[in-house]
């Protein structure tokens, strides 16, 4: 079938569907490969050709239509392919057909143009004699563009195979020409294991053997004087300027020329572009390669080297290749090292690694080599994003011991950052910074303040504030000895995330001095990631207003001075902010596409992984929300950040609460509330200590939960950090409330009340509409509690006391407002919840008239409740639990749920439920 007709294809069509049409004579013009035969045979397929009598006709061969002086009088379609392998005789006959076409016939004639005797005369010479209103018309055949051969993949190898990358792979290596691409997709169908869409995988395919053949054949048909030139093509892979050509052929002007002639006539060659000569089909180039002699082809890489180095901008990398394959190995270091540079200067890190590393990797490279290169990967790998190679080919090079001390220290540093900040591996990172820090000292090198200065960093587990504070009193120091800007700003950036972290009022002081306005890239680097990591600590703190500005101008300086692992930390405060601040339209897909993009080194996205989790955890999915705040065992845990660890830590126990778990909560919180104690950051306790309070109080251990709200409050002193400040009346609330006396019961639930209002007005302030939300429904929660008491002890004429309306009143009225919060969020189960205590004060309805069923069809309001949670993964203990039900009404209401909307399990429900699924 035809894919797509152009005007001249529904023209000849037209003619075979009238017998008094004018008849058409279309030519099917194309290179070899782009579907000529396969055109061809979609018109003998058209529908309007099954009347018309179909004659075949494939010139070079024997036999066609004999010669006919008199038109043809019934309708005919003529096929005539390989137009351009005709004789002279063969065209003379043809001639003689094609002017005997009378109304109602049409004749379709391919060729290929690039191999005709006579440029531009399909038919040859002299011209045909056209016969009465004759419609010569011509179809040129063109290369499939990507979304072509995309599809074209789809089909062969199946969706999941035609990612981006592979699909524009093929269409490079094939020129979109469809030949060649059907018959690579046939060379990948048969990989074993199955092919999985990568970019190297289709490299390593090998070259089509009809694309390979062609090219060969008409290599071979050129004489042995002009073959170089082809060769030269080959060497040089890529479409080239006709002088490039000849340099590297190692022919003069006139004999070049000619060359160059002779092999655009054979189509060896093509113009791809004007002025520039390559490959139709660029992966043959592979094929010639091989069949040139081997001394003879390291000549032409050097000639190669030669030509590309004279040409601005230079391709260093390109460069680099050929000298290699020349056998010029100094040369190609020398190239590998500008080739880095310059991909480094224009933000292509991860080019220079990838170039780096595989460098690197050579056996034999000379120590001098080594000492060059080493360091320029440790600086792209730390400035940009690493690959997975980057530290084991390091952990290798620093053990080398005829690197300089200096290169081996400024090496070992790179490593240690990029162990703490891309891998999360802390401990080694620790270690190994500050052995960098000796060995810098002893060199004297300006770098031994920027290890130091990592060492300031409080972030991560293990050492505690007043050790970041001595390695701050060191860095300092050096960065002053050494004079050197970039290192002071290296200094104070860390400076800025110490400061911040530990709520100290004068760090907005230390935010105001850094250097945003410095021309110096390195200084500039720094700069912007002490404003991120102001913007980190902001959040922390509770600092929302600040976080956009910190984050945008931040950005703006890391992506203007060539820092993009700054720019991707930024990425994950911005989703925290979110979180905090209450906007969560699309949060869970823009966590899970930061995943996503940065699934080579998860750690960076533990942000993500964190507030995917949070999220998960609100709307009632328990087994996502393991899950994700598991880091979906990318790596350990243990190895989160101090602040996010907490978070994390804070998220599990409150999930272990509300399983009724509270045994292991405990334990969950002691170990959590250590690692903050330890460290000595408490404004990071702000996100464990109330969930970690209510763990201990419910598990019996009132002693253990008095001492966290103690250390709590005594860590944060007079620090300025609103966000910990309300956590710390939280968390009193949930202590007040847990620990209140039976016999005092209802007047110290009114005063866990108060305090639970104090905090809510704290989060409302900051703003969190969530936190503000969980503590609201806390003091009504013991409003209504205290008011249930007062009842039961009128009633058991035990002086309950005197039972006031408004507070009940005022606090059902604050339950609705949680109620619609949490629905309006997204939090589904914090929603239910809510409305599942507002039922226990709202009274019930009207009876409904007797013999009318209720619900027959559609899902009760609290069957609907049950249904979202049950679907969601909890299980019925834990529904029961949320909803102040049984077990066994839980059960009730999931089976009716199932019947009613025809779920075929508990899983099947949350499709069910969607407004567009089935009712």
């Amino acid at each position: 079938m035809i894919e797509s007709g152009g005007a001249a294809v529904r023209s000849l069509a037209r003619a075979l569907a009238d017998r008094d049409a004018d008849p058409v004579l279309l030519f099917v013009e194309g290179t070899a490969g782009l579907g000529k035969s396969h055109l061809l045979h979609g018109l003998a397929a058209l529908p309007e050709a099954a009347e018309a009598a179909r004659v075949w006709w494939r010139c070079g061969g024997d036999g066609g239509p004999w010669a006919r002086e008199e038109p043809w009088r019934e309708p005919a379609l003529l096929l005539v392919d390989d137009v351009h392998r005709a004789d002279e005789d063969e065209l003379r006959r043809l001639r003689r057909v094609l002017e005997a076409l009378g109304p109602g016939c049409a004749a379709a004639v391919a060729h290929r143009p690039e191999e005709l005797r006579l440029p531009g005369l399909p038919l040859g010479a002299p011209a045909m004699a056209h016969p009465y209103r004759l419609t010569v018309l011509t179809e040129r055949l063109a290369p499939w563009d990507e979304e072509r051969v995309r599809r074209a993949a789809g089909e062969v190898l199946g969706d999941g195979a035609s990612t981006d990358e592979a699909a524009r792979a093929l269409y490079e290596r094939t020129g979109g020409v469809p030949r060649a691409v059907v018959d690579l997709l046939a060379l990948l169908r048969e990989r074993r294991p199955a092919f999985a869409g990568a970019a190297a995988e289709v490299a390593a395919a090998g070259v089509p053997a009809r694309s390979a053949e062609l090219v060969l054949s008409r290599t071979c048909a050129l004489a042995p004087a002009h073959r170089p030139l082809v060769w030269a093509a080959a060497v040089l892979d890529a479409p080239a300027a006709r002088d490039d050509l000849i340099a590297v052929a190692g022919l003069g002007t006139v004999p070049g020329n000619e060359a160059l002639l002779r092999a655009l006539e054979c189509a060896a060659l093509t113009e791809a572009a004007e002025g520039r000569y390559g490959f139709a089909v660029p992966v043959v180039a592979e094929a010639v390669r091989e069949t040139v002699p081997g001394p003879v082809r390291q000549d032409l890489h050097r000639r190669a080297a030669a030509a590309l180095s004279r040409s601005q901008p230079v391709a260093w990398a390109a460069v680099a290749g050929h000298h290699r394959a020349a056998g010029e190995d100094r040369k190609w270091l020398r190239a590998v090292e500008k080739a880095a540079e310059s991909a480094a200067a224009s933000g292509r890190y991860q080019q220079a690694i990838t170039l780096l590393e595989g460098t690197l990797a050579t056996p034999g490279l000379p120590p001098w080599a080594r000492a060059r290169l080493a360091p320029l990967l440790a600086r792209n790998a730390v400035t940009g994003l690493r690959s997975d190679q980057t530290v084991e080919v390091l952990a290798q090079i620093v053990r080398d011991a005829d690197l300089p001390p200096a290169v081996r220290g400024e090496l070992r540093l790179d490593l240690g950052l990029m162990l703490c900040n891309q891998m999360g591996r802390f401990t080694d990172g620790w270690q190994v910074l500050e052995v960098a820090a000796d060995e810098l000292r002893e060199v004297r090198s300006p770098l031994a303040a920027r290890a130091m200065a990592a060492l300031v960093m409080p972030y991560w587990p293990g050492a505690s504030l007043d050790v970041h504070r001595r390695w701050l009193a060191k860095a300092v120091a050096a960065a002053d000895d050494s004079g050197d800007e970039a290192m002071r700003t290296a200094v104070l950036a860390n400076h800025v995330g110490l400061a911040m972290s530990g709520a100290d009022p004068d760090a907005w002081e230390l935010v105001a001095r850094l250097p945003v306005q410095s021309t110096d890239p390195a200084s500039a680097r720094q700069a912007a990631r002490g404003l991120c990591n102001a913007a980190d600590s902001a959040v922390w703190l509770g600092f929302y207003g600040r976080v956009d500005g910190l984050l945008a101008e931040g950005r703006e300086l890391a992506a203007r001075s060539g820092a993009p692992y700054t720019e991707h930390s930024a990425s994950g405060t911005r989703l925290l902010h979110a979180w905090w601040t209450g906007r969560w339209a699309g949060l869970a897909r823009r966590c899970e596409e930061f995943v996503a993009a940065t699934a080579d080194m998860p750690f960076i996205a533990s942000d993500a992984y964190i507030v995917r989790g949070l999220l998960a955890l609100a709307q009632g999915d328990w087994g996502e929300a393991r899950s994700w705040l598991s880091q979906r065992g990318t790596f350990g845990t243990e190895n989160l950040p101090v602040p996010l660890g907490a978070t994390a830590a804070g998220a599990v126990v409150r999930l272990l609460l509300a399983r009724q778990e509270v045994a292991a909560a405990a334990d969950r919180a002691r170990a959590a509330w250590a690692v903050v104690a330890d460290k000595g950051v408490w404004p990071w306790a702000a996100e464990l200590a109330p969930w970690a309070v209510e763990a201990l109080a419910r598990a019996g251990d009132t002693a253990g939960a008095h001492t966290m709200v103690r250390e709590f409050a005594r860590g944060l002193g007079d620090g300025c950090a609103p966000a910990a400040r309300a956590a710390l009346t939280w968390s009193r609330a949930v202590l007040a409330e847990a620990e209140a006396p039976a016999e005092e019961r209802p007047g110290a639930l009114s005063a866990a009340a108060d305090a639970y209002r104090e905090a809510a007005a704290a989060f409302a302030e900051l703003p969190r509409p969530y936190s503000r939300a969980l503590a609201a429904e806390g003091a009504a929660r013991c409003v209504l509690a205290a008011d249930t008491l007062t009842a039961k002890g009128a009633e058991d004429g035990a002086g309950g006391g005197d039972r006031a309306a408004e507070p009940v009143a005022s606090a059902v009225a604050e339950l609705e407002s949680c109620a619609q919060v949490f629905a309006d969020l997204g939090a589904v189960w914090d929603a239910t919840r809510a409305r599942a205590l507002l039922r226990t004060r709202q009274p019930a309805r009207r009876g409904r008239p007797p013999g009318r069923p209720s619900h027959t069809d559609q899902l009760s309001p609290r069957e609907a409740e049950v249904a979202q949670l049950a679907s969601s993964g909890l299980t019925n203990r834990e529904i029961a639990a949320t909803l102040h039900l049984s077990p066994r009404t839980v059960e009730q209401h999931i089976a009716g749920a199932m019947r009613k909307t025809g779920a075929l399990s508990r899983r099947d429900l949350a499709h069910r439920l969607e407004p567009d699924g089935p009712s």
